[in-house]
C-alpha cells in the first residue's frame, strides 16, 4: 500500500525549492511534494537548486548547488573555516533573524509534539556582542602538513580544523590555546596519533574565569609520563601569564569521552574562581559550569522570576551538577535540596555553598526518581522543582515522580526544543499547564536553544 505521501526522489536528482524554515540543527527546511527536504546553508524566503545526497522514508537530505533568489538575511560569514569546522551552523545568518529561527523552532517543536495552541513564548534574550562568549575550549591536538595545530574534526570525518583563533571562544582562550600548541611544538612533545595510538598529548582544555581574566589549563594525554614535563611548566609559566592552574588528565581509553578518570595538577591552583552575580563558584578542572557566563544570569534569572519565592518555600534542583541553580534560588527559599549522580559534582557543590556562606542548601548523590518518592513518603513535598537536564531531557521515571509529587511550580531549563516538547506534553496530560516561555541564546551562531518554561498545577 503507497501512502499519498510516497514521492520517488531519487539521489543525485536536482530539485528546485523554496524554504520554508531552518530546523533545529540550523538546516534549511523545504518540501517537494509534501516530503521534506534538509538543506544546510540555505534560509528561509530563499528560492534553491538543491542536490538530493541522502533519501530517507519522511526526508531527504540534499546539498546546495545554487541560490536563485537570495534572503536579505543572508551575510558573509566573517569566520574562514566555518564551512568546514561545523561547531557553528547560523554565521551565514543576520543576528535578529538568528534570534527569529530560534523561537521559530520552538513553536515548531511545541506544534509537533504538543496539542498547544498558543504558546506564552516571551521574546528571545539576545547578546549585545554575539561574539567572544564561550568561557571554555576542548580542542583536539593533531599533525597537519606537520604543522601541530589544535582544533575540532570536520563533521563525519577524521579531518582537524584548527580553530585556535575561533570567533565565539573568549580571546583569552584563544590566546592560551595558541601559545600552549606552540611551546608542545617547540619541546617536541608527541601528540597522539588515534589511528596509530601513539603519541602522549590527546586534547587541550583551556577554560577562562570572565571575573579576572585568568585561565585553567588541562592537558589530556594517553598514559601518565608526560615528557619534558618540567620544561613544559616552566615555558607556560614563562609565556602565558594568564594561566594560574595546570592539570593533566589520563585518558588511556580509545573513547570519544574527553576525560579518563585521573585528574593531577601539575602547577598552581586546584581551582579557579568564576563569579556570576554575588556568587561565586569555585571550578575545579573537570567541573561543569556554563559556557557563556553573560548568558547564564540572564537564565538563572529567569528561573528566579519563574519561581517568585517569598521566602518560605521548599525548592528541589534535580540535576544540580555543581549547585548553581539551587544555590541562586537559596536566597529567597527556606530550603533547596539539590540532586545529582556525579559524587565530584555534589563536592563541588558543596563547596560552592560554603564559599557563599549559604546554609540552607543540602547536596544529595543519587537520582531524583529515587529520592523524591523517599522523601514523600517522609511528608517533604517541595513547592518548586526545578530541572536542567541533559540534551536527552528528563528521565521519564523523574517525570512520574514530579507529577506525584504535585509541586505548584515546576521549571524546566532545556536545551534541547525536542525533547522539551516531548516532555511538555507528559506534564500538559498530568494536570499542569504552560504559564511563561523564555527562550535566552545561550550559543549565537549555533543552532543551539535554550528555554525556560514555568508550569504551574492546575487546582
Amino acid at each position: 500500500m503507497h501512502s499519498k505521501h510516497q514521492v520517488n526522489i531519487t539521489p543525485g536528482q536536482k530539485m528546485k525549492v523554496e524554504v520554508k524554515r531552518i530546523g533545529i540543527n540550523g538546516e534549511g527546511v523545504a518540501y517537494f511534494k509534501r516530503k521534506a527536504i534538509f538543506i544546510p546553508n540555505a534560509l528561509p524566503g530563499e528560492i534553491v537548486l538543491v542536490q538530493a545526497e541522502h533519501i530517507a522514508p519522511s526526508f531527504v537530505k540534499a546539498n546546495l548547488v545554487k541560490i536563485i533568489k537570495k534572503s536579505k538575511d543572508r551575510i558573509q560569514p566573517s569566520c574562514d573555516v566555518y564551512d568546514q569546522c561545523g561547531g557553528c551552523q547560523l554565521q551565514h545568518v543576520q543576528y535578529q533573524a538568528q534570534l527569529q529561527a530560534k523561537e521559530e523552532i520552538l513553536r515548531e517543536a511545541f506544534q509537533r509534539y504538543t496539542n498547544v495552541s498558543d504558546l506564552p513564548l516571551r521574546p528571545i534574550i539576545g547578546m549585545r556582542d554575539p561574539k567572544g562568549y564561550r568561557n571554555k575550549a576542548q580542542l583536539q591536538l593533531g599533525r597537519v602538513k606537520n604543522k601541530i595545530i589544535a582544533g575540532l574534526y570536520a563533521p563525519h570525518s577524521h579531518q582537524l580544523v584548527d580553530i585556535s583563533h575561533c570567533e565565539i571562544q573568549h580571546p583569552v582562550v584563544n590566546k592560551t590555546i595558541t601559545s600552549i600548541t606552540n611551546i608542545i611544538a617547540q619541546l617536541n612533545i608527541p601528540i597522539y596519533n588515534e589511528r596509530k595510538r601513539t603519541g602522549i598529548v590527546k586534547t587541550i582544555v583551556a577554560r577562562v574565569s570572565t571575573l579576572h581574566e585568568i585561565c585553567q589549563v588541562t592537558l589530556v594525554t594517553a598514559k601518565e609520563t608526560l615528557p619534558q614535563e618540567k620544561k613544559l611548566i616552566a615555558a607556560i609559566r614563562r609565556d602565558c601569564p594568564e594561566v594560574v592552574s595546570l592539570a593533566q588528565n589520563i585518558q588511556p581509553e580509545r573513547s570519544s569521552i574527553i576525560f579518563g578518570k585521573k585528574t593531577t595538577i601539575l602547577w598552581g591552583k586546584e581551582t579557579i574562581e568564576e563569579r556570576l552575580d554575588a556568587l561565586v563558584f569555585s571550578l575545579s578542572p573537570r567541573a561543569f559550569f556554563q559556557l557563556n557566563t553573560t548568558q547564564t544570569i540572564a537564565l538563572y534569572n529567569t528561573v528566579k522570576e519563574f519561581a517568585g519565592l517569598q521566602g518560605d518555600e521548599t525548592v528541589v534542583d534535580a540535576y544540580c551538577g555543581t549547585g548553581t541553580i539551587g544555590l541562586w534560588l537559596s536566597q529567597e527559599a527556606k530550603e533547596v535540596r539539590g540532586i545529582e549522580t556525579i559524587p565530584e559534582a555534589i563536592d563541588n557543590a558543596k563547596r560552592n555553598a560554603s564559599l557563599n556562606n549559604i546554609t540552607n542548601v543540602r547536596f544529595y548523590v543519587g537520582k531524583a526518581e529515587q529520592l523524591l518518592p523517599e522523601w514523600l513518603k517522609q511528608h517533604f513535598r517541595p513547592d518548586v522543582i526545578v530541572v536542567d537536564p541533559p540534551r536527552t531531557g528528563c528521565d521519564k521515571k523523574l517525570l512520574h515522580a514530579i507529577i506525584d509529587n504535585k509541586p505548584n511550580k515546576f521549571i524546566y531549563v532545556s536545551c534541547n526544543p525536542s525533547t522539551l516538547a516531548k516532555d511538555s506534553d507528559v506534564l500538559l496530560k498530568n494536570g499542569y499547564t504552560i504559564s511563561a516561555m523564555q527562550p535566552v541564546d545561550m550559543f549565537p551562531q549555533t543552532s543551539h536553544v535554550e528555554c525556560c518554561v514555568l508550569f504551574t498545577k492546575q487546582h
